[in-house]
């Protein structure tokens, strides 16, 4: 049902998985699309720039930003390229709400100029709290800028803490998939190969977030991230395995009380509540039946065999511009595993290794963090390239 509500928003990665269904909420529900970015897809891009009538798009790849140009010459379109141009789309006019779907470090500074041009945010790029988690929620906190979380697990833990006071929180309790590896030991997955990796029992994903799924990097990111994003200090988070993938996230009250959000695996549905907040409205994603589902199972992470969600743990609580390490030399090791020249092994052990490899190091500026990253991504580079 076509419900004409009243939004305008923008967004960078449009053409991966975040991205194409943000663009599905906004055929179903009438809002409009004013400005569109991706890494190096053109083709779909391009048509996305068309259906929607968009003023502006980004080709962050420089070297594309010609065809693209050619190929929407006969449009209004404004056509730009690069980091320049996705802080464009993000400090764009008369926009209700900038949607960040991109990955990796690269969501950063497009954050951060959303933030100072006091647009709010829907936040499915991970590295932007990962990597300056105390930047950006300042920097929020001084421009009133609201920053709705678009992964399950933070939906989930939003739409629990609705209606509740923040100061009776006493415990996230944060879930996780397991990934395809879960209940393996160390021994076992020396020979996984990437396509193995890439096999996520639950969730369908773009590459690089599959194998964060498969390490638990994944769910390492989303421990710092909820830190940032509730305010929550480490040792109030716990994090538990459920296999089925229904029970997305919960939360504990100080009288005990635990209020979880449950649902079918289906991004569309923590999408659209960041888009359309405060309202719930039809979405096209299959009803949850707990008969159906039959049983939920709960376990402890193995913190000794998947060292990237330890490491990510221990780098939050070191605090600085550790966690801005780990995920650095993390997607250079993701990078290098995808390309089969490193194992899936070395991933964990680059992440964990890298906890000892660097001082303190502040992350109080941007500069501070890409400083930072330059050095994350040269340790792993002498390491193995």
């Amino acid at each position: 049902m076509f419900c004409g509500i009243m939004k305008t928003i923008s967004l960078i990665g449009s053409t991966g998985s975040i991205g194409k269904q943000t663009l599905d909420v906004c055929r179903k529900h009438g809002i409009r699309v004013t400005a569109l970015a991706a890494n190096s897809n053109i083709g779909l891009l391009e048509a996305q720039a068309r259906e929607f009538s968009v003023g502006s798009v980004c080709i962050y790849d420089e070297k594309l930003f010609g065809d693209l140009k050619s190929r929407l010459s006969d449009t209004d379109i404004k056509v730009l390229c690069g980091m320049e141009g996705l802080c464009s789309i993000a400090e764009a006019d008369n926009v209700d709400l900038f949607v960040n779907s991109v990955v990796g470090m690269v969501g950063l500074l497009p954050t951060l100029t959303a933030i100072n041009a006091g647009t709010d945010i829907a936040l499915a790029n991970k590295e932007t709290l990962v990597a300056g988690g105390g930047l950006v929620m300042s920097s929020a906190e001084k421009k009133n800028v609201k920053i709705f979380p678009i992964d399950s697990e933070h939906s989930a833990i939003f739409q629990c803490l609705q209606g509740n006071k923040r100061e009776q929180l006493r415990k996230i309790i944060l879930t996780a998939s397991g990934g395809p590896f879960f209940g393996m030991k160390k021994p076992e997955l020396e020979n996984v190969t990437v396509e193995q990796a890439l096999s996520h029992p639950n969730w369908s994903m773009g590459n690089k977030i599959t194998i964060d799924s498969a390490t638990l990097m994944n769910k390492g990111l989303e421990f710092i991230e909820a830190h940032w994003l509730f305010g929550v200090q480490t040792e109030n988070i716990e994090i538990i395995v459920n296999r089925e993938s229904i029970l997305h996230s919960a939360v504990e009250f100080n009288d005990h009380s635990v209020i979880g959000q449950m649902g079918v695996p289906d991004m569309k549905i923590p999408i659209q509540y960041a888009i359309l907040y405060p309202e719930r409205l039809e979405c096209d994603v299959k009803p949850l039946s707990l008969t159906d589902c039959g049983t939920l199972t709960f376990a402890k992470p193995d913190l000794e065999t998947f060292d990237c969600l330890s490491g990510c743990i221990e780098a939050i609580k070191r605090g600085g511009a550790y966690p801005c390490i780990v995920n650095a030399v993390n997607e250079e090791a993701v990078r290098l595993f995808l390309e089969k020249k490193i194992s899936f092994l070395d991933i964990g052990k680059t992440v964990s290794d890298s906890l000892s490899a660097f001082g303190y190091m502040p992350a109080d500026s941007y500069e501070d963090i890409k400083k930072a990253e330059k050095l994350a991504r040269e340790f792993v580079k002498n390491r193995f390239e």
